[in-house]
């Protein structure tokens, strides 16, 4: 392997692997706060609301994320509505990705059994009140595999988003290639970059899994108040 083509890539993929990363991290802030709005309004079953967010469900997970990305950004303009590719690929993974975290905090809501809510008011606090210190840290407890699933998930659906013209991590390596043909080396700075990317997130959930089996959280006997 020759080092001396390696340091002289180093600084694209440098700058590609920090906008790869900053657009993931907006991307996964966006789904999960989307995911947890619609999470609740189809646990509580809110009037309207609840069809609106069962068809953007289904619609999010049915349609790939690069049909996502060719609709803004080559489909808003027809209407006047011009978005960069930086917009474009956060809009497409949060659009993506909140349908996704929507239903694993769904399935950690439902975990949650009525024992739970009914014993929060009968020591005075008001729904609101239940929700956020008895049901959310339970369900997020139950949720947070599926949930540290999703976070990886969406980083790697960060390497469709060369389709847009963002110079990330997947456009740098196929400009490369095309350009000098160092195919081998290319490939590999590729793949330790999404690997120095994922690995630690990795780690950090499976050890606040732990942690939390550890502590009781997620417990079926704890949710079900037996």
């Amino acid at each position: 392997m020759d080092w001396s083509i390696i340091e002289q890539y180093y600084p694209l993929y440098q700058q590609a692997f920090f906008l790869t990363l900053h657009i993931a991290v907006w991307g996964i802030i966006g789904s999960f706060l989307l995911g947890l709005v619609v999470s609740i309004i189809r646990h509580y079953r809110v009037p309207i609301l609840r069809q609106i967010a069962t068809v953007y469900i289904e619609l999010s997970r049915n349609t790939p994320l690069l049909i996502q990305l060719f609709f803004l950004y080559f489909g808003l303009p027809r209407i006047g509505l011009v978005l960069s590719s930086e917009a474009c690929a956060t809009i497409g993974l949060i659009f993506l990705g909140g349908s996704y975290m929507a239903e694993s905090f769904r399935s950690g809501l439902e975990a949650v059994s009525q024992t739970q809510h009914e014993i929060g008011l009968s020591i005075g606090l008001t729904p609101r009140q239940v929700f956020r210190y008895v049901v959310l840290p339970q369900a997020t407890a139950v949720a947070l595999p599926s949930f540290s699933a999703n976070v990886i998930f969406l980083i790697k659906e960060t390497s469709v988003f060369s389709v847009v013209a963002l110079a990330d991590l997947m456009y740098v390596a196929k400009d490369l290639i095309g350009l000098y043909y160092e195919t081998d080396i290319v490939l590999t700075m590729l793949v330790l970059a999404y690997l120095l990317m994922l690995l630690p997130i990795s780690l950090l959930f499976g050890w606040i899994e732990r942690r939390l089996r550890h502590a009781g959280f997620g417990n079926p006997g704890t949710l079900t108040g037996k």
